[in-house]
């Protein structure tokens, strides 16, 4: 929930009431989802939705008794962040891995549970962060958590940012905690925290090396596909669903199976991200279209524009990727001509088809692992198709969703006559990571 400057005191401050993002302090708690794994499986999100509702009333409440301002300011006003929106993927890959490795046990069906609200908890750590280091004002098509507080505040935009930044750490520290108290209780949980700290180094790294190709203009498709692996791949989906295997207990060959699987969908939901990134619509995808391109972000859709181009001489294209990306002021028409030269080199259509295989290199991997036939099989591989975002069957054969064909509006100078660059250029990026 977001209040008005005019629901704040004289002082900045919410009034009390807006602390009802979460349940106050001493209520009751929710009513548990049920007696065990299988009603959950009736309603994941609505099990997920309860323990992260709870544990977030804990820590508001903890955070309120050591200062009422901190705990009003700045912890409801995460928990609201994190309660209000998203779909709650990984929450749902971690469950239903669970589930189809053979996961019954209440007790570690609960400390499932709790582990999928700490992703959750992540998850907006790396928001609020990524919001900060990208300027970015919206998210999920509301005021991102450091504009909220500047609003709060008058336009305090360095005191947003600032406080933006102590949230995510706050964020961190809660699911840190979490998975630490959860692991503590559960014996056999030994493997979650292994897996957990990956996820967390391997989250830094990949938000680092993209600020780093930001700074150096990095171009290479390896390194793009090595940033998309790490920032994206892995943290998203491969660990989410290993975090799941683990908790099950199920065996190594099992859960390598499922880590491909995890990784390959991964790695094309970035690659769906970055086009959405240039040709999404902000009331779709909920952040302003054209930002990547703004910030100078070295995605892989940009790789592949520029090696295309270089390939087929294409002066005229690489003279508007060195002209306009990384341009914090391009105007929309701007951003339209480097719409065009993606269209026109194919780096669209290329990254499509990308997609597409990566996708179904996903399922084959999922297929390997074994998993017995039932509702945990069925529900991982929907949740990895749609995480790939790939197009349907029915959209594959009559070929729609997708862009045009590699090369069709090529006709600028030598582009037209060349040929395209060898498949070893924009293939081999992909083979260590999928």
């Amino acid at each position: 929930m977001r209040l008005s400057r005019a629901d704040h005191d004289s002082r900045g401050r919410r009034p009390p009431s807006s602390r009802a993002v979460v349940r106050p302090a001493g209520a009751t708690p929710p009513a548990p989802p049920g007696p065990g794994p299988r009603s959950v499986d009736a309603d994941v999100l609505a099990a997920v939705e309860a323990t992260l509702g709870e544990i977030l009333a804990e820590r508001v409440a903890s955070c309120a008794a050591l200062d009422p301002l901190f705990g009003d300011d700045l912890a409801a006003r995460l928990a609201g962040f994190t309660l209000g929106g998203g779909k709650r993927t990984r929450p749902r890959l971690l469950w239903w891995s669970f589930r189809a490795c053979g996961g019954r046990d209440q007790e570690r069906a609960a400390a499932a549970l709790r582990i999928a609200a700490a992703l959750e908890l992540l998850q907006s750590c790396a928001l609020v962060h990524d919001d900060v280091m990208d300027d970015s004002s919206l998210r999920r098509g509301r005021p991102a958590l450091h504009t909220a507080v500047a609003r709060q505040y008058g336009g305090a935009e360095e005191f947003g940012r600032s406080a933006a930044l102590l949230a995510g750490d706050l964020a961190l520290a809660w699911a840190d905690d979490e998975v630490a108290e959860t692991c503590r209780r559960t014996p056999g949980t030994g493997p979650v925290l292994g897996l957990w700290r990956d996820l967390r180094t391997e989250m830094v790294a990949g938000q680092y090396l993209d600020l780093h190709g930001q700074l150096t203009a990095a171009r290479a498709p390896d390194r793009a596909v090595r940033v998309a692996c790490l920032k994206s791949a892995r943290y998203s989906v491969e660990r989410p669903i290993a975090l799941g295997a683990a908790l099950a207990g199920a065996p190594p060959r099992t859960s390598a199976e499922l880590s491909a699987a995890g990784r390959c969908a991964g790695v094309a939901f970035q690659l769906r991200d970055d086009l959405h990134g240039v040709f999404g619509r902000p009331h779709t995808t909920g952040k302003p279209s054209g930002d990547d391109l703004r910030q100078g972000k070295p995605t892989y859709l940009l790789a592949v524009a520029r090696v295309r181009a270089e390939a087929r001489r294409d002066t005229e294209a690489l003279a508007v990727l060195d002209l306009r990306v990384g341009d914090a002021s391009l105007t929309e028409e701007q951003v339209d001509d480097v719409r065009e030269v993606l269209e026109r080199t194919g780096a669209r259509a290329a990254v499509e088809r990308r997609i597409e295989r990566l996708a179904t290199r996903s399922l084959r991997h999922l297929t390997a692992a074994g998993l017995p036939a039932g509702p945990g099989d069925r529900h991982l591989r929907d949740l990895l198709r749609t995480a790939a975002g790939a197009r349907s069957p029915v959209e594959a054969r009559a070929g729609t969703g997708a862009a045009a064909p590699s090369g069709a509006a090529v006709t600028v100078g030598a582009a037209a006559a060349a040929g395209p660059p060898p498949r070893t250029v924009l293939t081999s990026a992909l083979r260590e990571e999928a």
